[in-house]
């Protein structure tokens, strides 16, 4: 059987990176973040890295189009006996549309697990991050939120209205958490 496609999504500090991190260390299998790939464009200085850095700077969502572009030449760079862990892909409606699309047309197994945590929680988890990572969009949690539930709950509604989402409580210890993750996939 070919190897899953797995994705973490959810609010910001909901415990996305950690969970793809976690299950990288028991599979071996890469992580991919979308902001890790936008980031890398920021680097490059160009006029798109420039208002790239703008927007994420000031805690709004990338246009669906960028976050896609970083998917898809992920997506169609893995060869049929390799996988990938994508933490935080699909944050909107349109690039949700694309992920869906893709992944039938590729027909590759995958999951996307939905990471659940109040926003208090939220809150005081950027906090802790913000004194380890200094991460630029973590002062502007705020924004963070208002566009998970502007943009975000829409694509999760769609994946949810598809059969494609797994709900996963977010709210307990990371391993315990891995665990469950990976007790669904059989690993």
């Amino acid at each position: 059987m070919e190897k899953p496609i797995i994705f973490f999504i959810g609010k910001p500090g909901s415990g996305k990176g950690t969970q793809a991190e976690l299950l990288a260390k028991a599979t071996g299998w890469p992580v991919v973040g979308t902001s890790g790939g936008l980031r890398e464009i920021v680097k490059t200085g160009t006029a798109a890295g420039l208002k790239l850095k703008e927007t994420m700077d000031a805690g709004l969502l990338t246009p669906y189009w960028i976050a896609s572009y970083v998917y898809l030449k992920t997506i169609f760079s893995i060869s049929d006996g390799d996988n990938v862990i994508f933490d935080g892909t699909s944050r909107t409606v349109p690039e949700t549309k694309i992920v869906i699309e893709s992944l039938k047309w590729l027909n590759r197994p995958f999951f996307i697990f939905h990471l659940t945590v109040p926003d208090e929680e939220v809150h005081t988890r950027i906090n802790l991050r913000k004194e380890k990572e200094a991460r630029a969009d973590d002062h502007v949690v705020h924004k963070r939120l208002e566009a998970y539930y502007t943009e975000t709950e829409g694509a999760i509604n769609l994946l949810r209205e598809e059969g494609m989402l797994t709900d996963i409580d977010g709210h307990r210890p990371p391993e315990v958490i891995a665990e469950e993750v990976r007790s669904i996939l059989k690993i």
